[in-house]
């Protein structure tokens, strides 16, 4: 199931299970650790509780206490479970290396990083504060991931990669936006209480920085090592340090 129509996240549930037992047929080595991450739940939320456990528990007992924390996330906010839907389709539809759902759901840290964040995201805004600190602490000791729980980020988004990524207190981040390697968003120093706003459908190319209380408009593209300190319009590619504007649509250059 790859395509540009967004399934509800019943229906990529099945397309998932479909692959897995694909998958185990192909392979009856592969059983034991499809079973425990697929075949043994019940729905996607449970599946990516368990995977979200898997990647940031050190021991057996940090395993089960987020696994437990990111299951009661999901079904107190169906909302949650649609995210990672829509997160996993973009994947499925953005990257030309993937040839279905299973892989990125098993194997892609970015999506697993992305959905603590969204379980981190819900302890914050609940008050919950030291568990959703330290699920952002240990995405970034084990996932390379680090999105800071006070940020908002929208559906759709894929994280390419997902190494040194780093998105600080109060971004906002678009749907459909993509995020390569080595990419800051962030606050400066001289303003710690604004940070970026970034729209919709943006690409943040590897080694990309974003800084400060600057509005990155939609379907707008940052090169990759930029450095970007003031608004980009939508639509304007972005590129160098500092970042000068280039290949805009007519009405944003004229």
């Amino acid at each position: 199931m790859i395509h540009n129509e967004i399934a509800p996240a019943d229906q990529l549930w099945l397309s998932v299970r479909r692959e897995a037992e694909a998958a185990l047929a192909r392979d009856p080595l592969f059983g034991a650790s499809l079973s425990a991450s697929i075949l043994d739940h019940s729905d996607l939320g449970s599946a990516v509780a368990h995977q979200i456990g898997e990647r940031l528990g050190k021991r057996a007992a940090d395993r089960q206490l987020f696994a437990h924390v990111a299951r009661e996330a999901f079904a107190a906010s169906p909302d949650l479970v649609d995210a990672a839907s829509r997160d996993l389709q973009s994947i499925a539809v953005h990257d030309p290396a993937t040839t279905g759902l299973l892989p990125p759901l098993l194997n892609f840290k970015g999506y697993v990083a992305l959905q603590a964040f969204r379980v981190s995201s819900r302890l914050w805004r609940q008050g919950r504060t030291d568990l959703a600190l330290l699920t952002q602490s240990l995405s970034s000791d084990c996932l390379q991931v680090s999105i800071h729980p006070s940020a908002s980020i929208g559906t759709g988004v894929f994280l390419d990669h997902a190494t040194g990524i780093i998105v600080g207190a109060f971004a906002v981040i678009g749907d459909d936006t993509i995020i390569l390697q080595n990419v800051t968003v962030g606050r400066r120093p001289s303003l710690p209480n604004h940070a970026p706003r970034i729209g919709r459908g943006v690409l943040l190319s590897a080694g990309a920085t974003v800084l400060g209380d600057i509005r990155i408009g939609d379907f707008a593209r940052i090169g990759a090592g930029s450095l970007v300190e003031n608004d980009v319009p939508g639509g304007c590619t972005a590129v160098g340090v500092p970042a000068r504007l280039t290949n805009c649509p007519e009405e944003v250059s004229a």
